[in-house]
């Protein structure tokens, strides 16, 4: 499982027109599920994304996470963050998980970060053309990857 996650002052998803999913501050993350991906792998990235400390305290320090600055999180499926570009022009999506088991593993990450750390989730729509608009704070970016991407 790859993640960008960036955190932001506020982040839409519109598709066909229509605002899907919208958050006024918190994190965007564009969320990208790998073939050996699983439950297990869920419940690392939603500790992850609920622990990292990317927001400032009063000090001016990142010091604080999305549930202690009181944000929410705007969950993208991006299958072509697992995209491999190494050869040729034309990237490869080999490395990505097809959509019967990409699909549900999103919706397995939004609940787990619901129910699992109270943070109030918004989404896109898997599978569509989607405008992700968003207002990068600092601007702050990190790629996290799971551990079996990792190696």
């Amino acid at each position: 499982m790859r993640a960008v996650v960036q955190r932001v002052r506020q982040a839409r998803v519109v598709v066909a027109g229509e605002v899907v999913g919208e958050i006024s501050g918190g994190l965007c993350v564009l969320i990208a599920i790998a073939p050996q991906d699983d439950q297990r792998t869920v419940v690392w990235m939603a500790r992850k994304l609920a622990a990292l400390r990317i927001f400032e305290d009063e000090s001016g320090k990142m010091n604080r996470s999305v549930i202690e600055a009181a944000g929410s999180i705007l969950l993208v499926s991006q299958f072509t963050l697992l995209a491999d570009a190494s050869h040729g022009h034309r990237p490869s999506f080999i490395g990505a998980a097809r959509p019967e088991q990409a699909d549900p593993l999103v919706q397995a990450l939004a609940a787990q970060l619901r129910a699992g750390h109270g943070l109030r989730i918004e989404e896109g729509r898997f599978g569509a053309q989607m405008l992700v608009e968003l207002c990068n704070d600092g601007p702050v970016t990190i790629i996290l990857d799971s551990p079996a991407e990792q190696g």
